[in-house]
Order: C-alpha cells, then sequence, then structure tokens
C-alpha cells in the first residue's frame, strides 16, 4: 500500500472518534511500555492490542480453563472462554450507548482473566497459599494477567501493550462491587508502581481504580457477565432450581440471565449517559449485592467436593515441590523445561527466581493440563 493509502485506511478505522464522549479514550491517548513505530499500520492502538491479545498463546490456553465447575459431563457448562467473550460483548454494548472506545473495551475484556490457574478462583487460592509462603508475595489473577503481557507472552519479551489496557486489566476485580465507579487518571510510572505494590501491599490491591472509562465498563461488566451466568450453569448441573433465588432479587433484576443481563445493562446506561463515571440506581446495585451473597452460598461453595479440594491443594503443592527440585538440581528432561523454560528468552531467565518460574508455569496451566502432571508424577513415584 502506497503511504496515501494507509493515511486513508487510517482514518477510516478512526473516523468513529469524532463522536466519542468527551469521557472517552482516544487512540491518540494510548501509552506503551516501549514507544513502537506504527506509521506503515493501519490499526489504532487498541485495535493492536486485540489482536496481539487474541493471537497470544495464554488466550489458546482460555479454552480449558474453569470458569466456576471442572471436569463436568456436560458441554454447555461455561469455560473461561466463554465468560471473557459474554464480558466483552457486555461491555461493548455499554461502551457504544455510551459513546467510550469499544476498542479499548474489548482488549481489556478480552484479556481480563489471562492469569486465572487451571480450577479457577480454588487453583487462585492454593497458588496464592504457595506465594506468600515461598516469596512472601500475593498471587492474584488479575495482577497475573498483567504480568504475563508484561513478561511472560513472546517468550518472556512480553506484548508490549498499552498501559490502558493493561490497567483494565490490574483494576478489572469483578469481586467487588461499587455503585459508582470513578476512572482515576493515571501515569506510566504510577501504574507501574500500582502494580509492583499490589504483591504485597493488601490495602493497594483491593483499591485500585482504573485510569480509564472504558476500564470501569468492563469492571462492572466482568459481574454482569457471571451472575447470571453461574446461575444457568448450576441449574444445568441440578446444583439448585431457579425458584430458588430470592424473589427480591428476581422482581428486581428478573429471572434468567437474559432478563438478568438486560436490566443492569440498561440501568447502567440510564444513570451514567454522558457522565463522567459508570452508576447503578440504588435498587439494582442492592439486589446485585444480594445476588452475588447468594451465588457464593449456594453455587461457589458447592462448586467442588472436599476431595476434589484435598486433591488440588495436595496436587498443586506436590507440583510446586517437584518443579523446584528440578530447577534446583538442573533436570532438563523435566516437563518445566522442555514446554515452558526452554523457550524463553535470556532476559526471563535471569532476572526471575526459581520460585517465581514455577508460579508462572503454574499459573499458565490448563486444568487437565494441571490434572495430568499431578498423575504422572504420582505414577512415577510409585
Amino acid at each position: 500500500m502506497t503511504d496515501e493509502m494507509i493515511q486513508h485506511v487510517k482514518e477510516n478505522f478512526l473516523s468513529k472518534e469524532k463522536y466519542l464522549s468527551p469521557y472517552a479514550t482516544k487512540s491518540s491517548d494510548a501509552i506503551r511500555i516501549h514507544e513502537e513505530d506504527f506509521q506503515q499500520e493501519i490499526r489504532p492502538n487498541f485495535y493492536h492490542d486485540i489482536d496481539r491479545i487474541i493471537h497470544s498463546l495464554s488466550y489458546t490456553r482460555y479454552v480449558d480453563k474453569t470458569q466456576v465447575f471442572s471436569f463436568q459431563q456436560n458441554d454447555h457448562i461455561s469455560k473461561r472462554i466463554v465468560h471473557v467473550q459474554l464480558v466483552s460483548k457486555i461491555a461493548r454494548t455499554i461502551g457504544r450507548a455510551l459513546n467510550l472506545n469499544e476498542d479499548l473495551i474489548e482488549a481489556i475484556a478480552l484479556g481480563h482473566d489471562i492469569g486465572h490457574t487451571p480450577i479457577g478462583h480454588t487453583g487462585e487460592a492454593i497458588l496464592n497459599e504457595i506465594s506468600l509462603r515461598e516469596l512472601g508475595e500475593m498471587f492474584n489473577h488479575n495482577i497475573q494477567s498483567v504480568r504475563n503481557y508484561l513478561v511472560l507472552e513472546k517468550n518472556g519479551l512480553g506484548n508490549n501493550l498499552t498501559i490502558q489496557t493493561l490497567d483494565g486489566i490490574m483494576c478489572h476485580n469483578g469481586e467487588m462491587l461499587s455503585n459508582i465507579y470513578y476512572p482515576n487518571p493515571k501515569t506510566k510510572d504510577e501504574f507501574l508502581e500500582e502494580y509492583q505494590k499490589c504483591y504485597t501491599d493488601k490495602e493497594v490491591l483491593t483499591k485500585i481504580r482504573p485510569m480509564t472509562l472504558e476500564g470501569c465498563v468492563v469492571r462492572i461488566s466482568d459481574i454482569i457477565g457471571y451472575i447470571g451466568r453461574d446461575i444457568e450453569d448450576a441449574i444445568n448441573l441440578g446444583v439448585l432450581t431457579r425458584e430458588e433465588v430470592p424473589n427480591n432479587i428476581r422482581k428486581v433484576l428478573g429471572t434468567t440471565n437474559k432478563e438478568i443481563v438486560n436490566t443492569i445493562i440498561l440501568d447502567i446506561v440510564a444513570n451514567s449517559l454522558d457522565q463522567p463515571y459508570i452508576k447503578l440506581s440504588d435498587s439494582v446495585y442492592h439486589a446485585i449485592f444480594d445476588l452475588k451473597k447468594f451465588n457464593y452460598e449456594h453455587i461457589y461453595s458447592k462448586a467442588n467436593t472436599p476431595e476434589q479440594l484435598s486433591f488440588y491443594r495436595e496436587g498443586m503443592n506436590l507440583l510446586y515441590d517437584k518443579y523446584l527440585n528440578d530447577l534446583q538440581n538442573q533436570n532438563k528432561d523435566s516437563d518445566i523445561y522442555r514446554i515452558f523454560l526452554n523457550q524463553m528468552d535470556s532476559d526471563y531467565l535471569s532476572h526471575t527466581t526459581s520460585q517465581r518460574i514455577v508460579i508462572d508455569y503454574l499459573a499458565g496451566m490448563t486444568d487437565e493440563y494441571f490434572v495430568n502432571a499431578i498423575k504422572n508424577i504420582s505414577v512415577n513415584e510409585k
């Protein structure tokens, strides 16, 4: 393509930005960890981020990572890949209604859970125990997601995403519900400082807010994406019935996932249009709060049996000890070398402790790979 053609196509890509809200993030606002020359590129900055995310190896592994229920003989139960696509669609719907940057929203949404461990939040809690014990640092999937794109992808070189995308991923935590979300503008240095503090400072971890309004949209969309869908999965598995959801919740939000999603989206749009924040009405906010509490008591607490939890905890610790020993003894036949380390850049190898290397490897595993690794070690030790 000639320079003139490239410029013309670039303008086509960016034409919709003329009509964005004054509170939206423009492509020209994008900041990368390392500057790149995009003169011969037709894609805007956040569109680049989307492509880098969906073409990453870690994105491919979404397909075999737990959402809530692991190893169910039911093909209609959500996996992590379904969740991130639902969040992306919900967030882009809200973003389009509010005239925000849909490219940035999609990038954050598709990448937000990439740091999730095998076996979902159960695996995350176990790996957090190991990380605190071994490194004195917390393990949280949102921070590992940022680490994945900063450091681990491209064989230890990272993807060099924009800080707006990385920050939205870091601050997406849908477990922490608010009735209003204000963005907290940051520089690159402020973002990186906040990211580092999240390994050791729980207060910072629980109080971080996205730097963009688009990040705020993804944060509430994470909740919308799972709160009703998890009920549908639980009903399909016979864990609960629809009638068990309390009437006061159903009267406000609806009965089905479709109704719940639609109700919350319309409520957000009605309360946030042309505003510098994302807001829920009091009635919808309290109904979501009550539904989250109901889901924890009736779904998430029943997602794994005591026997499964014991197997996962013992297995994660067994793998950690095994791979750490392999690194310390330079057992080049170990999977951690063959599958992971042999492909990694020398900078990663020279600047990463053995403990962190093992945690990175464990966090990236899919459910099936994780369980098979436990079984293989158990068989070999007999």
